[in-house]
C-alpha cells in the first residue's frame, strides 16, 4: 500500500501556482485585478521579454498598510471576503487569496506600496516564496509590483511557454478586454519600451473602442441599451460590415467580469442572425448587469466561467437586446469602384478649369425650390440684352431683398452667412416642423426620402439602380424580395395568422415515453405554428392539420425537424429550425436573379422594403442594397482629384 505523505508548504505553493500562474498574462491578470479592487483610477503595465523576464504594474490605488504586506503573501489571504457566505455576492474581481503567494513562489518579486495615511511606503523583496528584505522607502500613494525571472525555479514549466511575442500578445489581449470593461480607468500597456495601449479613463466606452480597435470599428457601431426580467444590457454591437470570421471579437461582461459562456455566445449570435453571412460573427462589447444572487462566479480557478440560475431568461434578454439594436438602423455599405493601376508614363493631369466653381453653383442650384428653379430656367430663355445696354450688378440690399432679408445691411462676410442660411431654410422648409433636417441626413430607406428616389433602371436582369441625392444605390432584386417575404411569414407566425390545411390521411407518430411527455408539454407551441396533433391511442399521435403558409416545404418533415431539436436540447423550444425553414421558403418564392422586372414592379417592391424592420440584409445575411457616392464616380472620371 502506498504511503500517504503530507506535502510541505513550498510544494503546495508550486501546485497552486500551476493552477493560477499559467503564463505571464496570468500574473498580469491577477495583479491588475488587485489594482482595480484597490480603487485605482490609473494602471500602467510594462513587460519585457514577453513578461517572462520583467513585469511591472503600477497603480494609484489605496495601497497596502505596512503591517498587512507580509499577510498578503500568505496562502488564501484576502481582503475581499471573510466567510463562505460572501462568495454568493462577491463583486471584486479577485477573492481567492492565491495570487501573490503563487506568483512569488515561482519568481523574484518586489512590492512597493504606500497608503494615504502613512508618511513612507514599504518595499518588500520575495524570492521563490522567501522574504529577502523588508524596508521603508519614499514613494507615492499606490502599489507597484515587479516580477522578474518568471518560472526561474521551475524550468520544466518555463519550457512550455511560447515565444516572447506570443506571450506578449496574450498580455495585450487581456489589457484590451479589461480596458473595455472599465472605461473609467486609464490603462497604459508598454511592451519593450513601446507604448501599445493608452486609454483616457474618461468613462466613454466608444472612446476606448476607438483607442483599441481604430476608426473603422468605432465608426460602425450600434448602441445597445435594453432591460428585461431584471437584466440590463448596455454597450455596442458592430454593423455587419465589420463582422468577423471567428468569435475573437465577441466581448461580454457580467457584473464587470469578463468571461466565456455558451449561453451568452449563443444569444448574441442568435440576435445577430440574418444580419451577416453564414459563418460570420459579430463584433460586440456588451455589459450585462444582473442580480449577483443569480450568478455563481466561484466555478473556475481563473473565474472565466459562471453558472447562471436563470439561463433561459438571460438568453432571451441577450437575443432581444441585440435584435433591438438593429431595428430601423441604416446598415447600407458604401462601396468603391477600386483603384486603377497607374501607368508610369502617364502625364500629369490638368484639373478641369473652373470645376470647383461649377460644383459650387450646381450645389446651390440643386438646393433651391422647384419654383425658383423654373424661374431661373425661364430667364435663360429670354432674349439677350443689347450690347449697348449697360449691365447692372445688383446691390447687396437687392440681393438680400430677393431672399426675403430686406432692410438688413450686411458686410460681404455677413451677406454670405445670410445667403447660406437662406439656402438652408429653403432646403428644409418643405418638411414638417420637428423634421428640420438636411436631405442628406434622411436615410434612403425611409418614407421621407421615398418621393426623392429616382429608379434609373435594371442591369444584368438582377440589380436595379436608384439615384438619391449624391448617392447611387444598387438593389439586389432577389435578396430584397426574399427579405420582404421572410418578414411577412415571421409576422404571420407572431400574429397567429398561420392558416391550417387538413391532412388526408393523417400522419401517425409512434413516440417513446420521454418523447410523449415532451410533445404534450409543447403542444401549445406546435398549435401556434399551425399543427393540429391528437392522441391516437397507446403511445401514438396523429398530425391532422399542418400550416398552409409553408408553400413548398414538407410540413411533416418540418414537424420532425423541430421535434428532433426539442429532444436534443432537453426540451428547449428554439426558433432556429423554424426561421431556417421560413428563410428557405422565402428564397424559393422570391423573384430570381436574371429576371426582367418592370418599373412598376420595382417601385412596388421598394415600397414594401421600406416597411421592414431590417431591410438591409436578406435572411441569409447577404446585403439587399449597397451604395456608391457621386464623389467616388467623379474621381474615376478625373473630374476631381
Amino acid at each position: 500500500m502506498a504511503k500517504i505523505n503530507v506535502l510541505d508548504q513550498d510544494t503546495i505553493n508550486q501546485i497552486a501556482a500551476g493552477e493560477v500562474v499559467e503564463r505571464p498574462a496570468s500574473v498580469v491578470k491577477e495583479l491588475v485585478e488587485n489594482a482595480i479592487d484597490a480603487r485605482a483610477s490609473a494602471v500602467t503595465v510594462e513587460i519585457k521579454g514577453g513578461g517572462i523576464d520583467f513585469i511591472r504594474i503600477t497603480d494609484n490605488g489605496s495601497g497596502i498598510e505596512k503591517d498587512q504586506i507580509r499577510n498578503a503573501f500568505l496562502p488564501h489571504a484576502t481582503s475581499k471576503i471573510m466567510k463562505a457566505d460572501d462568495l454568493i455576492t462577491v463583486s471584486s474581481l479577485g477573492f481567492r487569496g492565491e495570487a501573490l503567494s503563487s506568483i512569488c513562489s515561482v519568481s523574484r518579486m518586489e512590492i512597493i506600496s504606500k497608503t494615504d495615511e502613512e508618511l513612507a511606503g514599504v518595499r518588500c523583496l520575495m524570492e521563490g516564496g522567501e522574504e529577502i528584505s523588508f524596508e521603508e522607502v519614499g514613494c507615492p500613494e499606490g502599489t507597484t509590483f515587479l516580477v522578474k525571472d518568471l518560472f526561474y525555479n521551475t524550468p520544466a514549466r518555463k519550457k512550455f511557454l511560447k515565444s516572447a511575442v506570443t506571450e506578449a500578445g496574450y498580455v495585450e489581449s487581456f489589457i484590451q478586454r479589461l480596458a473595455l470593461s472599465r472605461p473609467d480607468i486609464s490603462f497604459k500597456f508598454i511592451y519593450d519600451n513601446k507604448n501599445k495601449i493608452s486609454t483616457s479613463g474618461n468613462g466613454n466606452l466608444k472612446d476606448v473602442i476607438y483607442q483599441i480597435f481604430g476608426r473603422d470599428i468605432a465608426a460602425n457601431l450600434l448602441p445597445v441599451d435594453y432591460r428585461e426580467n431584471g437584466i440590463r444590457l448596455q454597450g455596442f454591437i458592430g454593423k455587419p460590415v465589420i463582422s468577423r470570421g471567428n468569435r475573437n471579437f465577441e466581448n461580454y461582461y457580467v457584473n464587470g467580469r469578463y468571461l466565456k459562456d455558451n449561453i451568452l455566445c449563443s444569444g448574441i449570435e442568435e440576435g445577430y442572425k440574418g444580419h451577416a453571412m453564414i459563418h460570420r460573427f459579430p463584433f460586440c462589447v456588451l455589459m450585462i448587469e444582473m442580480d449577483p444572487h443569480q450568478v455563481d462566479v466561484n466555478v473556475h480557478p481563473r473565474k472565466m466561467e459562471m453558472r447562471f440560475h436563470n439561463g433561459s431568461e438571460l438568453y432571451d434578454a441577450v437575443v432581444h437586446a441585440v435584435r433591438n439594436a438593429f431595428v430601423k438602423k441604416d446598415l447600407i455599405s458604401q462601396v468603391g469602384i477600386g483603384e486603377e493601376k497607374k501607368v508610369k508614363e502617364a502625364p500629369p493631369r490638368i484639373p478641369e478649369p473652373f470645376e470647383k466653381k461649377r460644383r459650387e453653383i450646381e450645389a446651390r442650384f440643386s438646393s433651391l425650390s422647384e419654383k425658383d428653379k423654373e424661374e431661373i430656367q425661364a430667364r435663360k430663355k429670354l432674349p439677350e440684352r443689347e450690347e449697348s445696354e449697360p449691365k447692372k450688378r445688383p446691390t447687396i440690399e437687392e440681393r438680400l431683398a430677393s431672399l426675403g432679408l430686406a432692410g438688413q445691411k450686411k458686410t460681404p462676410e455677413g451677406e454670405k452667412k445670410e445667403i447660406d442660411k437662406a439656402f438652408q431654410v429653403k432646403e428644409t422648409s418643405s418638411y414638417p416642423r420637428g423634421e428640420q433636417l438636411g436631405f442628406k441626413s434622411i436615410p434612403v430607406l425611409s418614407e421621407l426620402a421615398r418621393p426623392r428616389h429616382r429608379i434609373v433602371g435594371q442591369i444584368f436582369k438582377t440589380y436595379w439602380l436608384i439615384e438619391y441625392e449624391d448617392q447611387l444605390y444598387f438593389v439586389d432584386q432577389h435578396a430584397a424580395h426574399e427579405k420582404v417575404m421572410y418578414e411577412k411569414l415571421l409576422k404571420d407566425l407572431e400574429n397567429n395568422q398561420i392558416l391550417q390545411q387538413m391532412m388526408e390521411p393523417p400522419t401517425v407518430l409512434s413516440l417513446s415515453i420521454r418523447e410523449k411527455e415532451m410533445l404534450e408539454r409543447h403542444l401549445p407551441e406546435f398549435e401556434k405554428l399551425g399543427f393540429s396533433i391528437e392522441a391516437y391511442g397507446g403511445g401514438d399521435y396523429c398530425i391532422r392539420a399542418v400550416p398552409a403558409n409553408l408553400l413548398d416545404v414538407d410540413p411533416t418533415k418540418l414537424f420532425v425537424d423541430i421535434f428532433d431539436q426539442l429532444v436534443e436540447t432537453e426540451g428547449q423550444f428554439k426558433d432556429d429550425v423554424i426561421t431556417e425553414r421560413l428563410a428557405s421558403m422565402a428564397c424559393k418564392a422570391a423573384v430570381k436573379g436574371n429576371s426582367m422586372m418592370s418599373y412598376p414592379e420595382m417601385d412596388r417592391l421598394m415600397d414594401q422594403l421600406l416597411k421592414l424592420d431590417n431591410p438591409f440584409q436578406c435572411p441569409h445575411g447577404r446585403p439587399t442594397i449597397i451604395a456608391m457616392s457621386k464623389r467616388e464616380i467623379e474621381k474615376k472620371f478625373k473630374r476631381i482629384t
